[in-house]
């Protein structure tokens, strides 16, 4: 430690000393000004780094949450996170240097203030009072007269204590004065050193951290300038093509609305046309209108579920309206509703009635053109997925037809042979809906196809109504009409390893003598059928008198009365499945098969309907009684498709 003043000086308390003093007075006074202004500096500093610190880490949370709304695009996602993870290792180093600041620098700076020299000024104070009692001492003894040996004495003894007192404290100012010059040296220098090595660090690890990032962001550049050399040539493509449909006629109605049945997202046309409301109001919305899937559809927002107009444009039938005081309008008629419809203008009007007639045109001669069944589309598809070859375009598809098939073999009943019981059947009688074995569908086949149908289950292509209309019944209905008596009787069904003449035996007796079904002449029918809630909730029936008029069958076909073999709850499990508020009931006690038929196609009962064809019931029945209507328009009339197939079939 190097020693300001001396302390033999001190002693002697010289001119020279007393210079020193103030010197070393004013030293003091101006490092502690400056000094308390550097402390305040220093803590705007730290709280503007707080500051920026916090404000940075909102940014950083700003990047980070604009690369999860870029998760679209990987590349800006992936970019986004990375930099916003390094800024956020950055700002921990930056946030560890304010830290460091506010306890090496701002707290030794702001200790050496209030501590050392305040220690100092206490110290000076007591030494100046010295001196000003020693001053006091000296004169008040210079002054004490000769004769008076008493206060000269006592003036002695003043002075003597004075000087002790003064000498005490000035050799104590000296050491505090020598003291506060080292201690600055030493305190100054440590919170600098301490502030630059923090410093030091967290530029160092702000350096490693980019240098982690130095690949990544050279190979990001260069993509970042090819995405530049793209946009430039993209923006003067488009500016090109906006050149040029400028020079052409963009009116509304030369928009392009052609009619495309195999588009791309299976949509044929679109558009937007005002829909007159059914309500009493007779209110008119614009909504967007699309032909897809052989259905008729519109939406208010994108994300809405389309509403469906059409359920089928097979039975539906369009015109031009002219009745209605609105211009460019069109209807869409089915057999159970019309909806009215307004285009923007007579281009867009034709084009809407040509898209539904050719949608209806499409739709009658659609085929599969894929001739595989559907389950070799399923062990397909398994082959393409697991070798990784073929285009996707016709996977959805067969992941239908795969779905399908594995409802029909779901159905109770069709995963065994429906005369014979063998496991997993690959043959199927369409008008019947039963599923059988081969040996089983051979002696169907020879039956002809007056009795049944077969078809293939791995063989043939299955169109959509014949899948639903094999849901529809299955094994287990078929048989509780066509072995209804089979308890009552002595011959025995044969199983999957009886001869085959006892199967064919069996098939004649079940299907073409039907010995086996409840037979005719018994009265009392108490069964009722039901329609349920679902299916009737989307029936609209044509406006009819509230009393229906006795069924009249055709000429010489005489009104039997007959008990059904399914029993009442049978009948009614198909369309009870829901809970209703209020059920309508019919009473079929004395009914006709044909108009059995007729009642249970207009209710889409299809165990009904297979148990009045069991009895012979004609599909083409005739129902003098409302305008000779027949089973099939019923089945049309509540656009029952897969009952209108039923009994197409039959």
């Amino acid at each position: 430690m190097t020693v300001k003043l001396d302390f033999e000086e001190c002693l002697k308390d010289s001119p020279r000393f007393r210079a020193e003093i103030e010197v070393v007075q004013g030293d003091v006074s101006e490092l502690e000004t400056r000094l308390e202004k550097l402390v305040k500096q220093c803590q705007a500093m730290l709280d503007a780094g707080r500051v920026y610190c916090q404000t940075s880490k909102s940014f950083v949370n700003g990047l980070r949450e604009l690369g999860h709304q870029c998760c679209r695009d990987k590349m800006m996602e992936n970019c986004l996170d990375k930099f916003s993870s390094k800024l956020s290792v950055i700002l921990e180093a930056n946030g560890e240097v304010i830290e460091t600041t506010q306890k090496a620098v701002k707290m030794k700076l702001q200790t050496f203030v209030k501590e050392d020299v305040r220690r100092f000024k206490d110290v000076r104070k007591e030494f100046e009072r010295s001196s000003e009692t020693l001053e006091a001492a000296l004169s008040r003894n210079a002054q004490a007269p000769r004769g008076k040996l008493h206060e000269v004495e006592e003036a002695s003894n003043t002075l003597l204590n004075a000087r002790k007192s003064f000498r005490s404290e000035a050799l104590d100012y000296v050491l505090e004065i020598n003291v506060i010059e080292a201690k600055k040296k030493t305190d100054i220098l440590a919170a600098m050193l301490s502030l630059m090595e923090a410093q030091a660090q967290f530029f160092q690890q702000g350096h490693q951290s980019l240098t982690e990032l130095e690949e990544y962001r050279h190979k990001l550049n260069e993509e970042h300038t090819q995405f530049v050399l793209d946009a430039a040539r993209e923006k003067r493509d488009m500016e090109q093509r906006h050149a040029a449909i400028k020079k052409k006629d963009m009116s509304y109605d030369d928009s392009i609305m052609d009619f495309n049945a195999d588009s791309a997202n299976g949509i044929a046309m679109e558009g937007y046309l005002y829909k007159r409301a059914s309500n009493a109001f007779k209110t008119w919305s614009r909504r967007w209108f699309s032909i897809q899937k052989n259905q008729l559809v519109y939406q208010k927002k994108f994300k809405d579920q389309p509403t469906v107009v059409v359920e089928d444009l097979r039975l539906c039938t369009v015109k031009p309206s002219s009745e209605n005081e609105r211009r460019f309008c069109f209807e869409v008629v089915s057999p159970s509703k019309c909806c009215l419809l307004q285009a923007d203008s007579e281009r867009q009007q034709q084009a809407w009635i040509s898209a539904v007639q050719n949608s209806i045109a499409s739709a009658f001669q659609e085929r599969r053109e894929d001739a595989h069944s559907p389950r070799q589309r399923c062990s397909s598809m398994s082959t393409n997925i697991l070798g990784g070859g073929g285009g996707g375009g016709g996977m959805d598809q067969e992941d239908e037809d795969c779905k399908a098939l594995t409802e029909i073999q779901g159905i109770p009943g069709n995963r065994q042979c429906c005369d014979c019981g063998e496991p997993s059947p690959d043959w199927a009688s369409i008008n019947l809906g039963i599923t059988l074995c081969i040996v089983c569908s051979g002696i169907h086949r020879s039956l002809g196809v007056h009795f049944s149908k077969v078809r293939s289950l791995t063989l043939d292509s299955w169109e959509p109504e014949l899948i639903k209309l094999m849901c529809e019944l299955g094994n287990s209905v078929i048989n509780r009409i066509y072995e209804a008596r089979i308890d009552e009787i002595t011959i025995k069904k044969p199983h999957s390893s009886s001869p085959r003449g006892d199967k064919e035996s069996w098939i004649k007796s079940k299907y073409v003598e039907k010995k086996f079904i409840q037979k005719l002449p018994e009265m009392g029918r108490n069964t009722l059928l039901r329609r349920s809630s679902a299916r009737r909730n989307r029936i609209i029936i044509p406006d009819r008198t509230t009393q229906r008029p006795p069924l009249k069958p055709k000429p010489n076909r005489a009104t039997l009365p007959r008990l059904t073999g399914l029993s009442p709850s049978d009948i009614v499990q198909k369309n009870n499945t829901h809970k209703v508020e209020e059920e309508e009931e019919e009473d079929l006690s004395g009914l006709h098969p044909g108009a059995l038929l007729y009642r249970s196609a207009a209710l889409q009962n299809f165990p009904v309907m297979a148990d009045a064809l069991a009895h012979g019931a004609d599909a083409n029945w005739v129902n003098l009684a409302e305008e000779s209507s027949t089973p099939l328009i019923q089945a049309v009339s509540v656009n029952a498709l897969a009952a209108c197939e039923f009994l197409l079939q039959n």
